[in-house]
Parts: structure tokens; sequence; C-alpha cells
């Protein structure tokens, strides 16, 4: 598959791709011209290691389709039938990651990506056979309680060491780096001093607790993915085969083209919409950044200002409901809670987080006086919803199922087959993934329709095996991390010395907690970072009363932040490399325009009400009121620009009212409020002065 096939997966929004009628089509010349000047491709190989992986030809090429739609295929059956054992499920799930991973990734990034090497053909058996190995002996593994035998080690040593260089080669070096301290500090930690020393554990000990039991490798990280995660991304396959994505754009340029800097909201909207059923920063990024920031440079934003919009926006896919990204799913089951509960509690923050990209992207078109695209150059809301509104009825099939206590695999399945029934019986009778027939009367069209409708259906298949392999890789590899906790108690040591560091500061726990996040994740992917964050710092927030669902969402947040933060902000270097800008500036300006986001996550720790946890609809109303006035004077504050250019004190001022206002209180309420009255008046009277004089 090629990196334009793979871009299709991701989301197929070329300038030219867009499902406009040609009468109502914006005038995207210059946005066609500036895509035309960017290899895309390379930038999602660069900033994307799972684009980075060999295409082949002939018989090969051939197997491993087959493989990958025999991937899907047994996750569908299962989710149908009912899943195997825990064991079973997870080591099949497992099999079938580590054959593909090591026929598609070569060892080195850069390495021949049309040549498959003896070697990795030894390494795709191997990893095939120590997943048969738990499947095969299930039933002795399981009732026999007794030590491991020569074998089991044998094959658990290798399935530890397979999946360690399996994860580096698609996921990347930092995470596997992250599990062999772990698993090292198992086997050394009577050499370590002080609170974090331990006995230290015996090479046949730390293999079968990683390999025969569900605590290590098989465990908890890795069941998650063998389940509704895999099931989702499938669900993600197929909604893109659709052309969702291309309705969600023409969704926002009705919506909000017109405006003042409207291409820029439209990025807003697009990512948000995308962000909905997609859950990575990179791959949201590309996909609908292709087309929007070309199309924000056309109308006067700097790159590095278009490039920021973008990659802000697609991040916060990760925090968007319904879906958001798979770390959501490995929450709920950390905390035992309904996926729903998640998904409910992080609406109004990640509501509350658009806003402020939106503030800050409509008071950057005020100051520089963009205006928006021509009413008669965009397309009309009405028209597009009754061309392409049937699509998003799998996504309401999703959140009324999870809303009547389906659960998340089921929930899945159940949209997966009502994303292919309504493919099929859309616009014109019979379409499935765009696939349409203009004479549907005679047999040899219908014939010719369902061939295209099986066609489509396998590739989708294929895709959704393809883009689960990274999640997999990361689940599986920080179940070393889990199983490594488990056997030693360090996540309870690791909390204790987060506090003593903080002096028992819930702030300064807070801060730490924050930090840690973001340094974890600037190299490690959302699932990976959230796993270990929740063994190791999770608990130290818990320790001042904070609601579980609280501290696991600020760590998340801040994980899923680090895709914008400099000097490894992912996210925001894709964005630049579309926008041709200094990917540094564009990390930087990403972060300002997302900087709501770095404090929400305070927000809902010292007022949980925002997350609707303990609180009734009055205080929910007032604390999303005090904090939509809040982001509004941080956004004036960031930008500098509110009626007029606003001084650097003025700026400090917003910024300070910003910060009393989502701090909870009347007190603070009214300190903020009454600060942005003050610089409003002050801004009114200048302006009107200034107006007076000309």
């Amino acid at each position: 598959m090629s990196h334009k096939e793979r871009m299709k997966i991701i989301g197929e929004q070329g300038a030219g791709g867009f499902s406009l009628q040609k009468e109502e089509q914006i005038d995207a010349h210059a946005a066609e011209k500036a895509q035309d000047a960017v290899d895309v491709s390379a930038i999602v190989a660069k900033y994307d290691r799972e684009s980075a992986y060999r295409t082949f030809h002939g018989g090969l090429e051939l197997f491993i389709k087959i493989v990958c739609i025999a991937f899907s295929a047994f996750h569908l059956f299962t989710a149908a039938m009912g899943s195997y054992p825990p064991q079973i499920q997870r080591a099949v799930h497992l099999g079938f990651v580590l054959t593909l991973i090591y026929l598609l990734y070569p060892a080195r990034a850069t390495g021949d990506k049309h040549t498959l090497s003896w070697l990795d053909v030894i390494l795709s058996a191997a990893g095939a056979a120590v997943c048969c190995y738990i499947v095969w002996n299930y039933d002795v593994i399981v009732l026999d309680a007794g030590p491991m035998t020569t074998m089991d080690f044998i094959f658990g040593s290798a399935a530890i060491l397979l999946v360690l260089e399996a994860t580096r080669r698609i996921v990347g070096l930092p995470i596997t780096i992250v599990a062999v301290c772990f698993l090292l500090y198992a086997k050394f930690g009577n050499y370590i001093p002080g609170m974090l020393g331990h006995p230290g554990f015996s090479l046949q000990r730390i293999v079968s607790h990683m390999y025969l039991t569900t605590e290590g490798l098989f465990g908890m990280p890795l069941g998650v993915s063998a389940s509704f995660v895999f099931l989702f991304i499938l669900f993600g396959a197929f909604l893109h085969s659709t052309g969702l994505g291309k309705f969600f754009i023409d969704l926002a340029l009705a919506a909000a083209g017109r405006y003042a800097g409207g291409p820029a909201k439209v990025a807003v909207l697009a990512s948000g919409f995308f962000g909905t059923i997609s859950g990575s920063s990179v791959a949201n990024t590309v996909s609908t950044g292709t087309f929007t920031i070309p199309l924000m440079k056309s109308v006067g934003y700097r790159g590095s200002f278009a490039g920021a919009v973008e990659a802000a926006s697609s991040t916060g896919g990760q925090i968007m409901p319904p879906i958001m990204g798979a770390a959501a799913f490995i929450m709920a089951q950390f905390l035992g809670i309904g996926y729903v509960e998640i998904a409910k509690a992080a609406l109004i923050p990640a509501v509350l987080y658009y806003l402020a990209v939106g503030f800050m992207v409509h008071m950057e078109a005020k100051r520089l006086g963009l205006k928006g695209i021509p009413r008669e150059r965009l397309p009309k809301a009405l028209p597009v919803l009754r061309q392409g509104g049937y699509l998003l009825i799998p996504i309401f099939v999703l959140i009324y199922l999870l809303i009547h206590g389906y659960t998340p695999l089921k929930s899945a399945y159940y949209c997966i087959l009502t994303t292919v029934v309504i493919s099929v019986i859309s616009r014109n009778c019979l379409t499935w993934f765009g696939a349409r027939s203009t004479n549907l009367s005679t047999t040899p069209a219908l014939i010719e329709c369902n061939k295209n409708a099986l066609k489509d259906m396998l590739l989708a298949m294929e895709n959704g095996g393809r883009l689960a392999l990274g999640v997999a890789a990361a689940c599986a590899c920080t179940g070393f991390v889990v199983g490594v906790v488990t056997l030693t108690g360090v996540g309870l040591k690791l909390a204790n010395a987060i506090l003593t560091l903080s002096a028992g500061s819930f702030a300064l726990t807070l801060f730490f907690t924050m930090l840690a996040s973001i340094v974890l994740g600037m190299g490690l992917p959302t699932t990976a970072k959230y796993i270990v964050l929740a063994t190791i710092a999770a608990p130290a927030i818990q320790t001042f009363g904070v609601p579980m669902l609280a501290a696991h969402l600020f760590i998340m947040y801040f994980g899923i932040l680090a895709d914008l933060t400099p000097p490894v902000a992912l996210a925001a270097y894709a964005a630049a490399g579309i926008a041709r800008a200094e990917p540094n500036a564009t990390g930087f300006m990403a972060v300002k325009l997302a900087s709501a986001g770095f404090l929400i996550p305070y927000i809902f720790c010292y007022n949980p009400s925002l997350l609707m946890i303990g609180t009734n609809n009055a205080e929910i109303a007032l604390t999303v009121a005090t904090a939509v006035v809040g982001i509004a004077a941080l956004s004036f504050g960031s930008v500098g620009y509110w009626l007029r250019s606003l001084h650097i004190w003025e700026r400090l001022l917003l910024i300070a009212a910003a910060i009393t206002l989502i701090t909870p209180g009347l007190i603070s309420d009214a300190i903020g409020i009454g600060i942005m009255c003050f610089v409003y008046l002050l801004q009114k009277i200048v302006k009107e002065q200034h107006e007076t004089t000309l």
C-alpha cells in the first residue's frame, strides 16, 4: 500500500476531493497550488512511524491483505459470537499484530521499503509461534499452578524480546526504553537504595509473570486493544470509506466559512468533527490540514499560525466525545466504570477547549483585519446535510447504544453493521463507500455494484487491521510496565516520591504531575503514556481527595498536549511541514492557541463540577459560564487584541482575570469579571477617542 493510499485511510481530504457541487465550490486554486508544493506523504512518514511501512506487489501483497482481513474478521466474529477466554483472545490478537509488524516494518525506518529480509520472515513466524503456544497450552497454563517449564521460559523470553522489538519498529524507541527500564528494575531492584528498592526477582519469576499470567504482556492494556479498541478503529476505517471526512469539511465550510477568518474557523470545526472518529493527533492534522492550512494561508494567515490552528484543533480530537482516543477505553478499564461516564465527564472540558481555540482564531482574524470567504463561494448547509447527513447516523447510533448500557464492544460492532447497511440503502438506493452505478435497472449493473461493494468492504477491513497495529503494540509493551508495578509495588512508591517532592502541596503535586505527563508524552503514544502515568502519578493526585476520574483525565490531558509542546511536538511539526513554516515557531504558537487546555485540567481538579461529578445543574451552569468568560479573557490577553490592540499591562490584567475566573469561588469570579469590565471600558474609551480624532 502506498503512502497516498494510507492518506485515503486517514481521510480523503485533498483540496480537490470534496463533495461540493461545482456551482457551490469555493475557489481553492491557491490551496491546490500550495498543496502541490508539499509532499504530504513524506510528512506523514516523518512524523508518524506507522506510515513508514513496506510496500509489496504480487503474492506477498496478497498474503498481507489476507492476514489483515483475517485479523478484522476474527474480531468481528468474536464481537458477534462472544470473546474467547482472555488469554486466548489476547494471544490471537497479539499473534496477528507481531506477524504483520515484522512483515510490514523494517528494522530501520530508513530501510528498504520494498524488500522483505529472511530475518523478518523468521521473526514474523516466531511472533505467531509464541502466541500460538499460549493458545495450544491454555488448559495446562490455567490449571497448572506449578513452576514454569523450560519450554515456557524459552517461549516467554522470546515473546518479551519480540514485543519489544516490534514496538520499537512501529511506535519508536522511547516507549521501548521505558519498558526495558521497568523490566531491569524488576530484576535489579535489590541494588537500588532507599524507598524505591526491593529484593529483586529471578528471570524465571519475571518471565512467568509477564508471559503466563494476565498481569503482564497479556494484561489489561492488551485486553482493551484486543476487544473494543480494535472494533472502534475498524469502525473508523468503515466511516472514512463512506466519505464522512469530506462531509465534515463541507459542513464546517457552510457553518463558519463566511465569518472573519473563516478558513481558520473551518479548521477548528472540521478537526473537532473529525476528531470524534479518529484518535491520532498526527493523522487528524494531516488529513484535514492538507486542505485547511493552504486555505488559511491564501486569505492572509501566516504559515506558522495556520499550522498551529490545525495542530491545536486536531490534537483536541483525542479528548472529544463520543469516541475520543484509545486511552479513554483503557481508562474505563482502569477505573472500572462505564465508558459513557468518561465521555459524559469529558464533554464540557472538550467543548471549552475548542471554544478557546475558536476565540483565539477569531481575535487573531480581528487583529489582522481578515475577512471570511464570500457566501456565494461556499456550500449551503441544507444541501450539505441533505446530501451527506445520513453519514452521521452511525455516530448517533453509537451515542444511543452507549447511553442505553451497551458495552463499547457491542456498540462498535452494531455501528459497523449500521455503517454497512446505510452505505447500501442510502442515496440512489445502492451506494457503498462512494461506488455508484448510474444505471442499476439491469442485472449486470447490479452485479457490478455488488462486486464493488464487496471489494470496498474488504478494503475497509484491511485498513482497519493495518491501523490497529500501532495501538496494539503500544498496549502490549506497556503491559510490561503494568506487570512490573503489580510485581514490585513500585507504583505506590513513585506516588509517595511525588508527594515527598511536592512537600504535601496540592498545587505542586499537580504541577509536577503535569511536567511528568508532558515529558513522557513527548516520546510515547497516548495509550502508553496514559498507562504509565495512571500507575505512578494518578495515585498521588488522589491522595488529596480528588475524584479518580478527575485525576486520570488530568494526566490524559497533559499527555495529549505533549503532541503540541516543543521540542517533540509531532502534531505541530506535521502541520508546519504542510504550511512550510518553522517547526518550533508553529509548536509554540500551537501551545499558545491551546493554552486553555493547560488550565482546564486544573479547573476540574479543583472543581470537579466541570466534569458533572457530585454537583447539580445550577453549579454546572455557573462553573461553565465563568469558565467561558475566563477563556475569553485568556484569548484576549494571549492574542493581544480586544476592541483594539492591547498594551502589555492590559494583556497581563486579562490573563490574571482568566486565572481568577477559572478558580472556583464567587469572590474570585467577581474579581475576574471586575478586571474584565475595567479593561473593556478602558478599551472602549480609548477607541472612541481615536475614532473622534480621525
